[in-house]
């Protein structure tokens, strides 16, 4: 069975990101799924140290050295064929706890000379603009940086607001749901 997991990454666990959430877990659920769901606010994952000079262990043997949830997270996402990416946008950026993780996974995985955790597992990154809808731009191009370095097969950048939440929901559930159809025909 084909896993996904699901990082949202808002506080707010009854707003637009929780709501996007709940639409990638149903439509990877109706293609046959098994979700893991991750609320990186919930996780104890503190921003990178930059340890030694700039680089800690994360350079060469590819694992942060600052202790904290993140190992086992990191450790976890071997066995996970697909992934979502839920943050608000704050500032025109992602959530603090997804700016965190983001940086402490890119420091491990970006320069690997072996295969990614990500590479060739497709991903979706989702920024949900809860207020004005203001710096979904600029979100989404921090979030697509952010897969490009890790080598993720960028499966589709989904920006939502207030005023199309309606139908975004309604597309990333769909979005969801082809990822893991598209997925299992390859694995065929």
């Amino acid at each position: 069975m084909l896993k996904v997991m699901i990082f949202t990454s808002s506080p707010n666990t009854d707003g637009l990101t929780a709501a996007c959430g709940n639409s990638a877990k149903t439509g990877a659920e109706e293609a046959g799924a098994q979700v893991i769901m991750v609320n990186l606010n919930r996780q104890k994952i503190s921003s990178c140290h930059a340890c030694g000079n700039g680089w800690g262990t994360c350079r060469n043997e590819h694992e942060c050295q600052v202790q904290d949830d993140f190992q086992t997270l990191h450790g976890s996402m071997a066995e996970v064929d697909a992934f979502v990416l839920i943050t608000p946008v704050y500032w025109g950026e992602m959530s603090e706890s997804a700016k965190a993780f983001s940086d402490r996974v890119r420091r491990c995985e970006a320069l690997k000379k072996e295969k990614t955790l990500f590479e060739g597992k497709p991903f979706i990154a989702v920024a949900a603009a809860g207020g004005s809808g203001n710096g979904l731009t600029t979100c989404l191009t921090s979030m697509e940086r952010f897969l490009t370095h890790v080598k993720a097969d960028k499966f589709d950048l989904i920006g939502i607001t207030q005023r199309n939440r309606e139908y975004k929901l309604d597309t990333l559930q769909k979005a969801a749901k082809e990822l893991v159809a598209l997925s299992n025909r390859k694995s065929k």
